[in-house]
């Protein structure tokens, strides 16, 4: 087996694609060939190396796992095989496990397959307030949890699994497929590395039954629409003692009548009097923990326009300070008036002068210019 580099070997760069590399094995084994050259014996050793070299090099594999390691990656066991161009690769598998892990072998192989409980998801709907103040509650879930029979071994009381003598325990099983040493779960354990003679009459085998448990839950301040929250290891239990999954807890806000949310910003809709709009004046509005928050309104207020409210928000998540509070006024016109009401409101627009509602006298006086007067 040539030492050399088999890429200088074929007079090719480390970047040749196949066909190139084909190309100049061809003009080298043509020039190298022992026919042609009278038995020299510098001539065979030359068309050895050359036949070795493309012999590693067409193979994708092979390239890789030489562009890895080298000649490492082809160490012979066992004699002959430098003669004729002959190559051991029986510890070919090796470099694959160190670069693909369990899949085709390796530490990864030998250990025992653990196949993990399911998680869980679970909906839970609550309040604005809830999601304002936070919430310390309860929920009841179904879940496969471990049998109280046999512990979750999946085995009778009384009797112990045994080691699964098809895979030795290991949960996988290995088959040699020319080049590549495959490895697939033990057909007859089913990755468990062990087989119950006698399983539990409760859980049939499996280690595991059917119950209903109650949990405590712990919703924070702040939380938002689609917050998740999550239980470690109260999902579904594992297979015979394997760990358990997560429970996730999706939590949905409901509806307020009065607030809308954006982030930590609450959103508002204060109807006012046309003449507290008008002449200014306070409104309260009451927060989702009871707080009653003053909102005062300038005097000439429009309708739409929004006052915000520092601090007096949703609290951050898992952080310090809480967002805004921000009011949209509607000015509301009354439909049901006195006859002293209406009396004083014609007194009133007896003594407009139209500079009152600027934006209204604004708004006539463009459209009088625009049809031309």
């Amino acid at each position: 087996m040539t030492t050399e580099d088999y890429y200088e070997v074929l007079g090719c760069e480390r970047t040749a694609d196949g066909a190139t590399l084909k190309s100049s094995y061809r003009k080298l084994a043509m020039q190298y060939h022992p026919d042609k050259n009278g038995g020299c014996k510098d001539s065979e050793a030359r068309f050895k190396a050359v036949s070795e070299a493309y012999e590693v090099l067409k193979d994708p594999q092979k390239r890789a796992a030489y562009d890895r390691y080298g000649h490492a990656a082809f160490k012979q066991h066992g004699g002959g095989g430098a003669g004729g161009g002959a190559h051991d690769f029986s510890g070919f598998s090796d470099i694959f496990e160190s670069m693909f892990g369990e899949f085709v072998g390796g530490q990864g192989g030998a250990r025992r397959q653990t196949r993990r409980g399911a998680d869980l998801r679970y909906d839970m709907e609550i309040t604005l307030e809830d999601a304002f103040n936070g919430k310390q509650t309860e929920i009841t879930v179904d879940v496969s949890g471990l049998c109280d029979t046999c512990g979750g071994s999946g085995a009778k009381p009384g009797t112990v699994a045994r080691g699964c003598s098809t895979c030795a325990g290991h949960g996988k099983v290995r088959a040699q497929q020319g080049f590549f040493v495959v490895e697939r779960t033990c057909p007859t354990c089913h990755g468990a590395g062990e087989v119950i003679a006698d399983p539990c009459n409760t859980c049939r085998g499996d280690g595991r039954t059917d119950k209903t448990k109650t949990l405590s839950v712990n919703v924070p301040p702040g939380v938002d629409e689609g917050t998740r929250i999550r239980l470690t290891g109260e999902g579904e239990a594992g297979p015979r003692g394997s760990p358990a999954g997560d429970l996730y807890i999706f939590l949905h806000v409901a509806r307020h009548a009065i607030f809308t949310r954006e982030g930590t910003t609450l959103h508002a809709r204060a109807p006012v009097s046309f003449t507290t709009a008008a002449l200014g004046g306070e409104i309260h509005i009451p927060g989702p923990d009871g707080t009653h928050h003053t909102i005062r309104v300038a005097p000439g207020t429009q309708s739409g326009r929004e006052v915000r409210q520092r601090g007096a928000g949703m609290p951050v998540l898992q952080g310090r300070g809480r967002g805004d509070l921000v009011v949209r006024i509607e000015v509301e016109t009354p439909t049901r008036l006195t006859g002293r009401q209406r009396e004083l409101l014609e007194m009133f627009r007896d003594t407009e002068t139209g500079e009152e509602c600027p934006e209204t006298s604004g708004f006539f006086a463009k459209m009088k210019a625009a049809l031309g007067g």
